[in-house]
């Protein structure tokens, strides 16, 4: 690989204006086809083969008004007033008259109006499902309700219909950015020398979101797939170049040229990112062992961003450094030095901290990592509802207004599906009646043929309480009765992601086991690394716990309403997790290495190896921290926690894992972490992960014509 990353270095080089110009074009083309061919995000996370979307799957042609697209109008008079039905009606009928709405149900004839007369909930029942609602007949609705205005009445619109939708960018994107910038500016004093690994990101991840949105058309794509792939092939992009650049300006300050500085960078820096990009893509996609599809496709779609950040760090940045040659540290910063040696200052010094006092170091860092993930034995699971929103949003305030009149329950309504007539709908309402936590039950609808009837069920609590879950589980214990609906939806995405996470833990271990053992020639250092990765990501789940979920640090960060943590998200940080650590395990250890390889004793090696990434791998671990943290300004409550959590465990895994715990352990393991046992070393292929073993000599320049 080592050879073929070398020629590839070279070339493109050499053809630097093709390379660009190929680029450029493929930015172009894929903007076309996403502008020519887009469609619309999936907002709904379904789930087929669970009970409630096997259920509402079932009742979509003999129920529809209980499977299609619904939502409430909230309409609330001053305090210590009351409704008066000349006011409401009239928003009513000019609802049911909008078009793609089904039928509006007038509150007062429906007892929808609180016990102090002053909230209503007008339920607003659309002809089509959630995912073939467009954004008309939502704004038909709003406009209906602009006449209950001149009454002076207040007007919050809530359900699934009216949910906020996922954003992709925004101010604190644009932040995380702008601290990047400044992270490269830093790492190298220079302002051509910071701009080329930006250049590089921001293209590959134009192309990305490019393809992704034009793949919006033909397929059914999840609206946090294209936050995720553009919260990774940022970070990744920027940090993938940054570590080839990094390499090159070593290469030049060893006195090659800048071809032969381009091609050496390419063949030696670029393998580590391949193997590390490779780790991310593995781990990405291995999220199709949950079965879940909406989490396939969210991996999937990463998996893509992360695969152009590589062919853009080995391709588009080696035809940049074409242009910039010796001039990539023109324009420095006063005051920065930007040092092209990475073995001097802070690092060294802290390696040999480390080497001298390992027992006391590791120590530390175990009490850190154990302290920060003790609230993880707490974690709860569950998907935001409409009062997880920001308080802005009309959702968050229809939802809290509907919980003052009615009670929180009123959120989270449950459709009991009854197979039978009348008879045995009558035995189950009576059955719901009686069980505890049931606020109210509704009088059933019957379909057509009279073979199924459809209830109602307002819980006491709200959608994500745990007395919730637990009356779900009530409700289908009754022979003959399934229940469906957004809460019974989340609450059974929740199970089967809890019932997921043991296997696709265990599948990651083996897959980063296989994977160090194949880089580095040994037993210890893949069990050490796994077990690392292991402690960050128990720290991160930790945080995001006391953060989101007990309410901890709420005046430092952005928590819109404390609750469950998304389902998905433990997972989702595994598989993130796991390739971005591994990329730090490669940097560094693959340097120790290669000391050691070189008869250096096990101490010097690490004092040399930690040395010489430490100040990149410092940058690449900024880098990621500031653009993951940049969306925990999000409003969307998802996109708030995961980015939260990547930055979590970013900062944990670069700065507490692998520049305390690893050099502590390699140290006290000495030449023992590099034993390997004869039979396995005949038959593990070897892999010149950094390109040391050989060194490509450089090719001719090719005849011209």
């Amino acid at each position: 690989m080592t050879n073929l990353l070398h020629r590839l270095g070279r070339l493109a080089y050499r053809r630097r204006a093709a390379v660009l110009a190929s680029w450029l074009a493929l930015l172009a083309a894929l903007g076309g086809a996403a502008a020519a061919y887009s469609g619309k995000v999936g907002e709904e996370y379904r789930v087929p083969g669970t009970e409630a979307q096997e259920t509402l799957d079932r009742i979509t042609g003999t129920l529809p008004e209980y499977a299609n697209a619904s939502g409430r109008i909230v309409l609330a008079a001053p305090h210590g007033e009351r409704l008066d039905p000349r006011d409401v009606r009239p928003v009513v009928r000019e609802a049911a008259a909008a078009p793609g709405v089904a039928r509006a149900v007038d509150p007062f004839e429906a007892r929808a109006v609180s016990p102090d007369g002053r909230v209503a909930l007008v339920q607003v029942v659309f002809d089509r499902r959630t995912d073939e609602l467009g954004e008309a007949p939502r704004e038909a609705v709003r406009d209906a309700a602009t006449s209950a205005a001149p009454a002076g009445l207040r007007v919050e619109f809530g359900g699934d219909a009216f949910m906020p939708k996922v954003e992709v960018g925004g101010v604190g994107e644009i932040v995380g950015v702008g601290v990047a910038v400044v992270v490269l500016l830093i790492t190298f004093g220079s302002l051509v020398a910071a701009g080329l690994p930006l250049l590089s990101a921001l293209a590959g991840v134009g192309v990305g979101m490019a393809g992704l949105y034009a793949l919006t058309g033909p397929l059914e794509i999840i609206s946090t797939a294209p936050v995720l792939a553009l919260m990774l092939g940022t970070a990744v992009g920027i940090d993938y170049a940054l570590f080839v650049l990094s390499r090159y300006r070593q290469n030049l300050a060893a006195g090659l040229d800048p071809e032969d500085a381009t091609a050496r960078a390419a063949g030696t820096a670029g393998g580590a990112v391949v193997f590390a990009g490779a780790t991310v893509v593995v781990a990405l996609a291995g999220l199709a062992v949950a079965d879940v599809p909406f989490l396939t496709v969210m991996g999937l779609s990463a998996a893509g961003a992360v695969i152009i950040a590589v062919l853009a760090a080995l391709t588009l940045l080696p035809a940049l450094l074409g242009f910039a040659g010796r001039a990539v540290t023109r324009f420095r910063v006063p005051g920065l030095r930007g040092g092209a040696r990475d073995g001097a200052g802070f690092g060294a010094r802290w390696a040999r901290f480390v080497v001298r006092r390992p027992v006391p170091v590791l120590l530390g860092c175990l009490a850190i990592v154990g302290i920060m993930a003790v609230p993880a034995h707490d974690l709860r699971l569950g998907l935001p509802g409409a009062g997880s929103f920001p308080e802005s949003t009309t959702a968050r305030q229809a939802a809290e207004l509907t919980a003052e009149g009615f009670g929180p329950g009123f959120n989270g309504p449950l459709i009991a599906v009854v197979d039978g007539g009348p008879a045995e709908a009558r035995r189950a309402v009576a059955h719901i009646s009686a069980l505890p936590d049931v606020a109210a039950v509704l009088p059933p609808g019957t379909s057509r043929d009279g073979r199924t009837a459809a209830v109602t069920v307002i819980p006491e609590h709200g959608p994500d309480s745990e007395a919730t879950g637990k009356l779900v589980e009530a409700i289908r214990a009754e022979p003959g009765v399934a229940v469906t609906g957004t809460t019974a939806a989340n609450i059974d995405i929740s199970q089967k992601l809890r019932d997921a996470l043991p296997p696709f833990l265990a599948v990651i271990t083996v897959i980063s086991l296989a994977l160090l053992t194949l880089a580095f020639r040994s037993v210890l250092v893949p069990v050490k690394a796994v077990a690392g990765f292991l402690l960050s990501v128990a720290a991160s789940l930790g945080a995001v716990v006391a953060v989101y979920q007990w309410g901890r640090l709420a005046e430092v960060v952005p928590v819109n309403k404390v609750g469950p943590i998304a389902s998905f998200l433990p997972i989702l940080l595994i598989s993130v997790l796991f390739g971005l650590a591994m990329d730090y395990q490669v940097f560094l250890v693959s340097r120790m290495r290669e000391e050691h390889a070189k008869g250096a004793d096990a101490r010097t090696a690490v004092v040399a190896g930690f040395a010489d990434g430490a100040r990149v791998v410092t940058a690449a671990a900024l880098i990621m921290i500031a653009v993951f943290g940049g969306f925990v300004a999000s409003p969307d409550p998802i996109v708030q926690a995961m980015g939260f959590a990547l930055a979590v465990g970013v900062a944990v895994d670069a700065f507490v894992v692998r520049m305390g715990l690893v050099p502590a352990v390699m140290a006290l393991l000495g030449r023992a972490a590099w034993w390997f046992p004869r039979p396995l070393d005949r038959i593990v292929p070897r892999v010149d992960l950094e390109g040391t073993e050989t060194e490509p000599a450089r090719e001719p320049e090719p005849a011209r014509t």
